[in-house]
């Protein structure tokens, strides 16, 4: 399948669909739920600022590599598909890893074919397997430094959100273990607890985001001047230029390049070549690399 329009790195104005995106989000979101500064710069995050809020990315932001990646990790684990389906992906979280970037048509492959995998199946399990996940293969990669700057924002008293293209589910299961307010995410369509293999608009992508930012903002009666938006994708330009305090981390050349011209924070919890900063293990095997994503995975089945 042809990578969609919304998944190229161009900026583009949000569509229907992504405003639909947004809304979606922001209501499974609201249901569910200091860092050293140069000398004479203001306090930031503003101790007792109830409008203002944080909102993170996840992918290379907050954890290393994409959630969804490993998330397909933890289905292969239990028998959600075969080993010798493994192999044929394992180059995609290698390649994610090792650019740390999103490439626009392996994403859209992953998430477009999860749905498959997911359909008909109940969100309570999805959800109970997401804990499960979050233990084996997710905790280790928190970045602590993102981790730091978040928590001085609920410090501050301020809510913490996560805005993220990965499974809604999958986000709120990270957000609650680490502490933060919510958690935005694609929003998968289901009836009487059970995926039907659909989405509610789109996955939460670029302009998506940005619109479920803009959404959760008005329910909460935020003030987006006042609040503080986190990435480290070129993609999401859209949502860090809603906010009044917008910050690179880790950032891609895209988006390092726009952050220096802006003159926006920036934020590098890299260290060492390009190999290393982005994690990748001394001695990985396929399971560790790829751990295969399930959604490429039964996208595979369906052209064999």
């Amino acid at each position: 399948m042809a990578a969609l329009g919304w998944l190229t790195p161009r900026r583009r104005s949000a569509t229907a669909r992504s405003v639909l995106a947004g809304e979606a989000s922001a209501e499974a979101a609201r249901k569910s739920t200091q860092e050293t500064r140069p000398a004479g710069e203001p306090a930031f995050p503003v101790l007792g600022d109830d409008r203002a809020a944080a909102f993170f990315d996840l992918d290379n932001t907050v954890m290393q590599g994409a959630a969804l990646f490993h998330f397909g990790r933890g289905l292969y684990k239990r028998k959600f598909f075969e080993t010798r389906d493994l192999v044929r992906f394992a180059w995609q979280q290698a390649w994610f890893r090792l650019a740390g970037i999103e490439d626009p048509e392996h994403m859209q492959e992953a998430r477009d074919s999860a749905l498959s995998i997911v359909k008909g199946h109940r969100v309570s399990e999805l959800q109970s397997i997401g804990e499960e996940i979050y233990d084996e293969y997710m905790a280790e990669r928190i970045w602590p430094g993102t981790r730091a700057l978040a928590q001085a924002h609920l410090d501050a008293g301020q809510k913490v959100w996560l805005v993220t293209a990965a499974p809604v589910e999958i986000a709120q299961v990270i957000a609650r273990r680490l502490g933060l307010t919510g958690a935005l995410g694609t929003v998968a369509e289901s009836v009487d607890g059970v995926y039907t293999g659909g989405l509610v608009g789109e996955p939460l992508h670029g302009p998506a985001k940005a619109e479920a930012v803009r959404a959760l903002a008005a329910a909460e009666n935020l003030d987006l001047s006042r609040c503080a938006a986190y990435s480290d994708s070129h993609n999401d330009i859209p949502m860090l230029s809603l906010v009044g305090h917008p910050y690179a981390i880790n950032p891609d050349s895209k988006l390092r390049k726009h952050a220096r011209e802006l003159e926006w924070r920036l934020r590098d919890y890299r260290t060492g070549r390009k190999a290393a900063k982005v994690g990748i293990p001394a001695a990985a095997g396929v399971g560790a690399v790829a751990g295969g994503t399930a959604a490429a995975i039964a996208l595979h089945r369906r052209r064999r």
